[in-house]
């Protein structure tokens, strides 16, 4: 018996919603259903006195891909925003990402050459190391301990919890180094933030798509099974197993938000803060995003912690020991041809949103495919 629906969606964020646009588009009978009381995942934004807080951190949408920047485009009009953010390190402002004005407020350097040659100096007391044993070690001999310890050290202790010195190395492989005193920190060639807030864009993707929120699908799974032929899931891959393997790792955030009776904060969207021994790893404004020109402000404190059941899984560990189990969970995951599985949580990846739009479209590229074959 043909059952009440094609798909069913699990999980009511960027990359669900772009699914289930698509498979809409082409005449399928989607639902849609999200364990929290609102769609949009991680990119929701709650509405404060006419700003639009981004309720689970900073997203600015930024890409390279054309076809990509044409497509969210459809849906939403994006404003002009870049993302130019500061880092505040004992009272002292410094630009990012590395640039020309950073290298002037670290060192007074004024050209390029001078910077360039400043940084060969700092790079060189660490020529010594070969083959850097971990994160601290990459950095120095990367950019030297002026840049280190003001701008990396505390800032990816407090991200990662732990020390630099037990942190590997691949995670800086690379310091992106710009000798122009340009203070945008992407190098893409699309970037704005959607006017009126991401909300806009997810309802634009669901629109005439029916949506259930707050229903858990882990937690009565035979009833939601029987609803739809096929399922993609955007949820933990883990938990979909039941953690047959184990858990994977991830690190979490937790945001303290205040509503300010001031026009304006700290002037900027983003400013990180530095030092280890400030708990929190950067202040948000969320009324810059928009240009806002409210009477009030509204800022958020980020604070990085463990992962613990019950809170949100936002950066997965890419370690060896995590990689290998997530290829565990994948095997597991190809025996199950009827449940597709998508998102940063399912591919257990961190993933920008142009990343997440296109995996979607090429996941329902494929599904499509297999439908015209069949």
């Amino acid at each position: 018996m043909k059952k009440e629906y094609d798909y069913l969606v699990v999980g009511a964020g960027l990359f669900g919603a772009v699914f289930a646009h698509e498979a809409a588009l082409a005449g399928k009978r989607c639902l849609v259903i999200d364990k929290r009381n609102h769609a949009g995942g991680n990119i929701y934004c709650q509405e404060t006195e006419g700003i639009q807080v981004h309720a689970y951190g900073a997203h600015i949408f930024h890409t390279d891909q054309a076809e990509i920047w044409e497509y969210a485009n459809r849906f939403v009009r994006f404003n002009r925003f870049t993302n130019a953010p500061l880092a505040r390190y004992r009272d002292e402002l410094y630009n990012l990402p590395f640039n020309m004005n950073t290298f002037h407020q670290l060192w007074g350097v004024k050209t390029p050459a001078e910077a360039r040659a400043r940084l060969a100096v700092e790079c060189e007391k660490y020529a010594y190391i070969e083959t850097p044993a971990n994160l601290e070690e990459q950095a120095l001999k990367l950019g030297g301990k002026d840049i280190y310890e003001r701008l990396i050290k505390g800032y990816t202790e407090k991200q990662w919890g732990r020390s630099a010195r037990e942190l590997p190395a691949f995670i800086i492989r690379r310091l992106p180094f710009r000798f122009t005193f340009d203070n945008n920190y992407f190098n893409d060639a699309y970037q704005g933030i959607p006017v009126g807030g991401y909300n806009k864009l997810i309802a634009a993707l669901l629109e005439g798509i029916e949506v259930r929120l707050s229903c858990n699908y882990l937690e009565d799974r035979p009833y939601w099974d029987s609803l739809a032929d096929r399922i993609l899931f955007t949820g933990c891959i883990d938990a979909f197993f039941d953690y047959r393997y184990g858990h994977l790792e991830y690190r979490s955030l937790r945001f303290e938000s205040a509503l300010l009776e001031i026009p304006d904060f700290q002037g900027n969207a983003v400013v990180n803060y530095t030092e280890r021994d400030i708990p929190f790893t950067r202040i948000i404004e969320h009324k810059h995003f928009e240009f806002g020109q409210q009477p009030c402000t509204v800022i958020t404190h980020e604070y990085p912690e463990a992962f613990q059941p019950g809170k949100e899984p936002y950066y997965p560990v890419n370690d060896e020991k995590n990689t290998r189990l997530f290829q565990s969970y994948q095997q597991l995951a190809a025996a199950h041809p009827q449940v597709l599985f998508g998102g940063r949580l399912a591919q257990y990846t961190y993933a920008d949103m142009d990343d997440t739009m296109a995996t979607a479209l090429q996941l329902w590229k494929k599904e499509y495919q297999r439908i015209l074959e069949h």
